[in-house]
This record gives structure tokens, sequence and C-alpha cells, in this order.
């Protein structure tokens, strides 16, 4: 019983390996063997593009002698036994928007035989140019925003190490200074002085309403030598033995004027800054930078003060926790892509100021904050643009130094959205299609 058994299974067995034998196809034995041929045609023409060897020859005359370079580029990228055929197309499209492809020149090595692969690739010519006009901020509203950038020789700067304000002013005139119709630099705390006074104007502009104003000088701000102690302006400036008054001047003048007031690093208005006014032995900050004075916390609060429309009060106690690592929003990031300006993503905020300033002196941030709040300090703010509701606002980077003006300048374009328009300049012509077609020797 057991033989027959035996007998059944193997025939069983024989009848199954006959069936499928006749049912089963196999590939080739350069299918099954050679090379994939798309895949080494794609990498060879990713490959010589990356080199700048592709592109750089396509779009010359067929007899130029970089078409026997590619040549050689070629056969170099490939196995002995492939050959190859290299076709290069125009690309034109007729008033209903269909694309059609004429054959501008091809080279290759040999015929092919049977088994042959393909891989193509969209190339733009090297020679074209891009360009880009950013709308005017206040275009859309018909405002005539002059761009104010202190560049104050006679001037000190805190938290901006390895920086002058004056090269930092020099960065942001030429990142800033394209989205504005204006874009004055601020040579002297005397200019400063007439800046507040109202009467520093470029030419054709008639006020230096809703102007923006930026501090290079980092915690340290600028004074012009009337709001020091003895000047024609001291009682703005200096109360109490405090130069807190002047940072509530300031305030007050960002609401009147309805600027946006812009701090690019730090603790906003911690120190005053004058080297030709503050020249004795204490007029220095503590760590050895000369003239300057110390304001302390009272120069924020004196600034929210007078931004808020209150009285001066000289009070002290800070407004800031340093939070640490942060990654910028899902908002900036957009903004990062759209206006091309890309600062770290993570930076370290040790003056993140708290968010009961806002319900506090009637600010608000809108959609201007920066960066994420990190979890354990959920209320404290890295960077935003605090505007008022009675007009004027402050833009507050609480970073650590070393400043990177790029946030600075990327949260006042957050703030004003301009658009930007871009164009390709001499378009026409300017893409081929090439495809590489290889084919396998020695074998079907």
């Amino acid at each position: 019983m057991r033989t027959v058994e035996v007998l059944f299974v193997i025939i069983i067995l024989l009848g199954a390996f006959i069936i499928t034998t006749q049912f089963a196809v196999l590939p080739s034995p350069s299918q099954a063997f050679g090379t994939n041929l798309r895949e080494l045609s794609q990498s060879t023409l990713e490959t010589l593009d990356a080199q700048g060897t592709l592109s750089e020859t396509i779009f010359k005359n067929p007899l130029a002698p970089a078409w026997g370079d590619l040549q050689k580029a070629i056969s170099a990228s490939l196995p002995p036994n492939v050959v190859y055929n290299l076709s290069v197309y125009d690309l034109s499209a007729n008033s209903q928007g269909v694309v059609t492809y004429q054959l501008n020149h091809s080279i290759s090595d040999a015929g092919f035989g049977a088994d042959s692969d393909a891989a193509s690739l969209m190339l733009t010519s090297p020679n074209v140019t891009f360009t880009q006009d950013p709308q005017k901020v206040g275009e859309s509203t018909e405002q005539n925003i002059t761009l104010y950038i202190l560049n104050c020789s006679d001037a000190n700067g805190w938290w901006i190490t390895g920086y002058t304000g004056q090269s930092l002013a020099s960065d942001l005139y030429d990142l800033l200074s394209p989205y504005f119709t204006n874009t004055m630099l601020v040579s002297s705390t005397s200019d400063l002085g007439l800046l507040l006074d109202g009467t520093l104007l470029p030419a054709g502009v008639e006020s230096v309403n809703d102007a923006v104003v930026v501090n290079t000088f980092g915690e340290a701000v600028p004074i012009p030598d009337d709001y020091c102690v003895g000047g024609s302006k001291q009682n703005e400036g200096y109360e109490g033995g405090s130069y807190a008054k002047f940072c509530h001047t300031l305030g007050s003048l960002t609401r009147q004027y309805n600027w946006t007031w812009v701090s690019i690093v730090g603790y906003p208005v911690h120190y005053v800054s004058n080297t030709e006014e503050f020249t004795g032995p204490n007029d220095q900050n503590g760590y050895g930078i000369h003239g300057m004075k110390n304001v302390g916390p009272a120069g924020l609060t004196a600034f929210l003060r007078g931004l808020n429309g209150e009285d001066y009060s000289n009070i002290d106690g800070y407004l800031h926790e340093s939070v640490g690592d942060v990654t910028f929003n899902a908002n900036a990031r957009k903004s990062l892509n759209y206006y091309g300006i890309y600062p770290y993503t993570t930076q370290t905020s040790t003056r993140a100021l708290q968010d009961s300033i806002l319900t506090r002196y009637n600010l608000n941030v809108n959609d201007t904050e920066l960066f994420n709040r990190p979890p354990l300090y959920p209320t404290y703010i890295p960077a935003a643009t605090y505007s008022h509701d009675g007009g004027g606002a402050l833009t507050a980077i609480g970073l650590a130094r070393i400043p990177d003006i790029r946030v600075a300048a990327l949260a006042l374009l957050m703030y004003y959205q301009p658009t930007v328009y871009r164009s390709e300049f001499g378009a026409s012509g300017t893409s081929r299609l090439v495809t590489l077609q290889l084919g396998q020797q020695g074998g079907t």
C-alpha cells in the first residue's frame, strides 16, 4: 500500500512540474542577468547634469567642440557593453497650450539590438535669469512708508557681538531697501534728533508718519545730545536719575507717528548710547563698552507705557524669560520660502517676552509670531511684532547674541506682507528635453 501511495505522489508532482513549465515565461538572459538600462540611463543623465556638462552643451551649436566632450563623458559613464543614443528636443506650445517636440540634435555610438530602454530629463539653459520685483511696503494701502535705519557713528551697541551697529545697518540696507520706496540711513545721534522732531525726510516725502525705524544697536539705543542731562530736551530724556524717560519718549513718538520700531536682538532699550556725550570712566555698561548708560528693565516698561498713551513712570522689573532653543513656526517657514530669506532654522531665545503685555498694554501679535513657543514656556513669545490698538508697533526679536539680521527682516516682511512678483527673463526657447536610450550588446 505504501508503494502505491508513493507512486501517486510522484505522479502528482511530475504532472505539476510539466504543467508549470508549459505556461511559465522566463526572461531573456540579458534581462535576467544584465543591467537595468532605464535606471542606468536616468542616473547617467542626472550625474552629467549635476556636473554641468549636460546643460552647458545641449544649448550649443551642434558643431561646437563641447559635443565631443559630452560624448566622451557619456562613454566614460557607461559599461563597455552598453551603447547609447542621446537626443535633444526643442519644445514649443501652440495657442491651445499643446506642447510639441522637435529633434534638435542627437549623438550615438552604435545601433541597437532588440533590447533597449531610455530615460529623459528636462533642462533649462544656464543663461536664463530670473528676476523678482517686490511690491513696496505700503503700496497696497497707498501709504508712502519710509525705512529709517539707525547708523549713528557716535553710538555703540550691545548684544551684537562680532558686529557694530554701523555694519549691521549697511547689511540691513541691502536686504530691506528693495521693499521700500525710500530708505534712509540715520548717520548720527543729531540726525536721530531730527527724526524724533519729525523733520528728517527723504526728498519728496512730506511726513515721518507710518515709517519703520530699525535700531541696529541691539540692546542699546542711540540718544541725541538734546535728550541727555543738560540738553534742551532733558525733561524728555532724563528724570529721577534714569534715562528710562527717553525710552518713554520713544514709545510715545512711536504711537504719535504710527511707527514700527524694530529691535533686532535681545532686550529692547536696555541702554542708551552717545559716545560724545557719555565720556566719563563710569559711562559704560558694566562690561567695558563705553559711551553708554544703563537703563535696565525700566526702559522697556517705559517704552510700552508711552506706546499705550500712559504717563511716564520708572517701573522696574524684567518682562522676559530665557526659553532656550526655538524653531520657526509654520507661518514663518512659509514666509521664509516666499521671500527667499533663510536664517538658521533653530535659534536661541534668551529674551522672550511675557505674553501678559498683550492685555496690559493693548497689544496684539496676530500672525506675526516667528517661533513655536517652547512647551515649558507657553506664555513667552520669542519674537513678534506687537501692534498697538491706537497706532504704532514694536518688533522685538528676543534672541541671544550674535544677531542674525535676517530674522528681523523676516519679521518686518511678515508684518507688512508685500507681494513679490517673479518673472523669467528671456524664457523663450530656454528649455529642452534630453532622452538617453541605452542598449546592451552581446546577447538577446
